[in-house]
């Protein structure tokens, strides 16, 4: 009996945590951290906010702007920014480390960064040929996926 009640209590208890875990918001800019705010006042000033989006999951809080034409910035809970995804343009060159736009340059002459991703690990980024390339943290290409 008290097996069955312990088991039934961790249940529920998951279940709210589960529940609570997708608690997506709508937000001003002004609520965004700091270095967000400055990061879209420096690169995306001309731009148009659609709408900013606190994302909160289980044990972590992200942040999510949508510019009405399409761009889509994403910043980690600190302020510091993962994705940049301009989707029609060019992001900008001073987002993108000096040895990728190297590369890119070099190998892909003419071609455009339209997306930027990284995480501890790496940087992501697909080109206007719609190439991903994948850079380790030393900026070393390590995958190209078409």
């Amino acid at each position: 009996m008290k097996k069955l009640f312990l088991l039934t209590l961790a249940i529920f208890t998951l279940s709210i945590a589960t529940a609570k875990a997708d608690n997506d918001r709508v937000i001003t800019k002004d609520k965004l951290p700091a270095s967000s705010q400055t990061f879209i006042s420096n690169y995306f000033s001309k731009l148009k906010i659609s709408y900013v989006k606190e994302e909160r999951d289980l044990f972590d809080k992200n942040f999510e702007v949508v510019f009405t034409d399409g761009t889509k910035l994403e910043f980690l809970r600190n302020g510091n920014w993962k994705e940049v995804d301009c989707r029609y343009s060019e992001v900008p060159a001073d987002i993108v480390p000096q040895q990728i736009r190297n590369y890119v340059k070099e190998h892909y002459e003419g071609e455009k960064i339209l997306q930027i991703d990284r995480d501890r690990n790496d940087y992501e980024v697909r080109l206007s040929n719609r190439l991903e390339l994948t850079f380790d943290k030393n900026y070393n290409i390590i995958d190209i996926d078409d």
